[in-house]
């Protein structure tokens, strides 16, 4: 089977496009991963490059050695990526140490993958762990209506969730267990990427004061499904403060646990506490 014709591949492919027809991705914003199945490596192993050169990561994933990832290609448009996937991903291996990878496939006209690279793996490893290897998806993107609420809400997940939720009944039912924040931070480097990966112990969603949202989950649909409810709310609670900086009537904590209740979810505690007058 031919690289591009593999579902894996069309998935990743349709999910970079639909983010870049919401907005979120100007220029060669935003970054895209997604954790290769055994039988998915296999089915394309015929096709894998054997020449590519071990190179750093930055970090170290042990949890992922010998793994598989499809990434998006650093300086690489998001608008791109339906038009000429090869130029645009690249599929890589990590070796048995998880502290290099190399290319097998894709960037045919030069280059690497993200930047945030070792962000990603540190993710992936977190959320192999701790969902016994179900999450393989991590989503990075410059979600605009987020972005504008870490410049007026204080950086903080309580604060975040506890107003995420209110803006959209949904929302305790898509991310139960909040969302977490990061206050700014230089992108790219392994500090920023060791303060996500410690929110993900906990979260599915990482904020990024003034810069974006990272997403995790099992498959493309959830994890796109995940920020999109995100940024929703976020862009219903900006017209909300663009009207009023009090809101007459809100989603009270009562009726959180009773929409816990209802959907079979568990909300935790810290999220529902009463708000000063």
């Amino acid at each position: 089977m031919k690289i591009l014709d593999a579902k894996f591949v069309q998935d990743f492919i349709k999910m970079a496009n639909d983010g870049f027809l919401q907005g979120w991705h100007e220029r060669n914003g935003g970054n895209l991963s997604y954790r290769l199945k055994p039988e998915e490596v296999e089915l394309i192993r015929p096709r894998l490059n054997e020449s590519g050169e071990w190179t750093e990561i930055g970090t170290e994933v042990p949890g992922l050695a010998g793994e598989f990832f499809l990434v998006t290609g650093s300086g690489k448009y998001f608008r791109n990526i339906i038009v000429d996937p090869e130029v645009c991903l690249a599929i890589i291996e990590l070796d048995s140490t998880g502290t290099k990878y190399r290319i097998r496939w894709g960037l045919v006209e030069g280059g690497r993958p993200t930047s945030e690279l070792p962000t990603h793996l540190m993710n992936h490893e977190v959320k192999k762990r701790i969902t016994n290897g179900k999450h393989r998806v991590i989503y990075h993107a410059h979600t605009t209506n987020t972005i504008a609420l870490t410049f007026v809400l204080p950086l903080d997940d309580q604060v975040f969730t506890r107003e995420l939720w209110e803006s959209a009944t949904e929302c305790p039912v898509v991310f139960p267990d909040g969302v977490g924040v990061v206050g700014w931070m230089v992108p790219g480097g392994r500090a920023i990427a060791e303060k996500t990966a410690e929110l993900m112990e906990k979260y599915d969603v990482a904020i990024w004061a003034h810069h974006g949202m990272f997403c995790s989950g099992e498959d493309f649909d959830l994890t796109f499904g995940l920020m999109h409810t995100v940024e929703k709310s976020a862009e219903i609670l900006v017209k909300i403060l663009s009207m009023t900086p009090r809101k007459i009537q809100t989603i009270t904590p009562e009726n959180f646990r009773e929409l816990a209740h209802d959907f079979n979810v568990t909300l935790p505690e810290e999220f529902l506490y009463e708000k000063k007058k």
